[in-house]
């Protein structure tokens, strides 16, 4: 299950161990530079973060951002198709992208002398990307393979689905970031080139070096590949909003699979000024609480004292660009059924309501906050990735430290108000799957696909 996975990164840049020096200056033409030195070993890693993903899409083009994503492989008129792949490569380095609600990034990691070539190639494609028609026709049958591997053929990948756009009535996070299908089949080349006009442009990107480098280097390379870019009228954003929830929602989403599962989604809060909120912190001390270990009390009641779970556990994410959920998911014990585990569960929220929680168990949190941070502080990857998510959702690399001052200040009253105030069921949508019969048909290969 994951849990609080960028408010209690906070450690990342603020721990003594970390040793790092993070350094930042923006271009004349509005690219972000962010630098994160660490001399540790002669690697680099480069990440170019777009402050544009699935929920900027407009109606009829779900699941473009992740399409441009995949086209930004396919060459410009200095790099052919397959080369920039293959000169990463070819360099010792790899190199990937994502796509998300929120935005997309690329990244390199490769030896350090080896930076120039990476954004010499990374600032090309910025600018000078070359969408054919053919090409076009060719991947788009592939992220339609892709979306039936990920989603139509994976109960868990259609149970999400179907979940976020019961949950969400008019918040963009309403469309899977892969797309609809109807929408796939119907994009056009002209789709994806309006979108890589609209979005890719300096002054919309964050530029994230970590590493054995020097910032004042790194600007320097930054301003020679990045400088010339020229920054664009970027459109103005709708500021979206989810009417209030009247009432409890229930779905069933029938598939092939093995075993049923139940999810419980709460509407929540995410941070939007880090130092001056509280409950958001709470509520990601109390997904640790329920959830993460053995000793959380998901696990420790209704998997082994209880045994009508075979798994549980509890998921809230603190920061995004739009809203959040608290979400509580398990699978029950054979012979057991979901509506058995739904008493179980909503028993375990209507004790920790009524009793709160202990110091034992709020200090176990922190302790596993601090030790799995400090172990992440080993990946200049990671730490890169934290500072490109933060400047990417708009609260800036500069709240991590704060973020984890808040976490470690979390009280037991206020862990106990948050699951009085959010775990409520008028901001409630239970979801079951209900298995179908498996298919006898082989599964898919999973292909060569570039998003994750």
């Amino acid at each position: 299950m994951k849990i609080l996975l960028l408010g209690l990164s906070a450690l990342l840049l603020s721990a003594p161990a970390a040793q790092a020096k993070i350094y930042e200056h923006t271009l004349s033409n509005g690219l972000k530079v962010v630098v994160d030195e660490d001399h540790r070993a002669p690697v680099v890693v480069q990440q170019i973060w777009y402050k544009a993903g699935s929920m900027d899409e407009q109606s009829g083009v779900s699941g473009v951002a992740h399409v441009l994503e995949h086209m930004m492989f396919k060459g410009t008129h200095a790099v052919p198709v397959g080369e920039f792949s293959k000169r990463i490569a070819a360099a010792g380095g790899r190199e990937n992208a994502f796509t998300s609600n929120d935005y997309t990034a690329y990244f390199q990691q490769l030896h350090k002398s080896k930076l120039p070539l990476a954004m010499q190639l990374e600032a090309d494609r910025m600018h000078n990307l070359n969408l054919s028609a053919a090409e076009f026709g060719k991947e788009i049958k592939v992220i339609m393979e892709e979306r039936r591997w990920r989603t139509d053929d994976q109960a868990a990948g259609l149970m999400q689905e179907k979940m976020m756009a019961a949950i969400y009535l008019e918040h963009p996070y309403h469309h899977p970031v892969i797309g609809w299908m109807s929408d796939l089949q119907a994009m056009t080349v002209a789709d994806a080139q309006t979108w890589y006009s609209r979005w890719y442009a300096p002054n919309n990107a964050t530029l994230v070096i970590a590493g054995d480098v020097k910032a004042a280097e790194v600007f320097a390379l930054a301003q020679r590949y990045y400088g010339k870019i020229p920054k664009r009228a970027l459109p103005t954003r709708r500021v979206w909003t989810e009417p209030a929830q009247l009432g409890i929602k229930r779905m069933v989403v029938k598939a092939p699979a093995e075993l049923p599962q139940l999810v419980l989604n709460y509407h929540a809060p995410t941070l939007k000024n880090p130092a001056a909120e509280s409950q958001p912190y709470a509520l990601e001390v109390l997904a640790g609480i329920l959830s993460g270990n053995d000793a959380a009390r998901l696990n420790k009641h209704l998997v082994r004292e209880q045994q009508i779970a075979s798994e549980a556990g509890a998921g809230y994410e603190s920061a995004a660009r739009g809203p959040a959920l608290f979400t509580l998911e398990a699978t029950p014990s054979t012979g057991k059924t979901v509506a058995e585990l739904e008493a179980a569960i909503r028993a375990e929220i209507a004790l920790l309501v009524k009793d709160g929680v202990t110091a034992d168990e709020l200090q176990r949190v922190k302790a596993q906050v601090m030790a799995g941070e400090v172990y992440k502080l080993d990946s200049t990857f990671y730490r890169a990735m934290q500072i490109g998510q933060m400047e990417s959702i708009g609260l800036g690399y500069q709240a991590i430290p704060v973020m984890l001052e808040k976490i470690q200040a979390v009280t037991a009253e206020q862990v106990q108000q948050a699951a009085k105030d959010i775990l409520q069921d008028d901001v409630l949508t239970i979801a079951v799957l209900e298995p179908q019969p498996l298919s006898d048909k082989p599964k898919r290969a999973e292909g060569n696909f570039h998003a994750h």
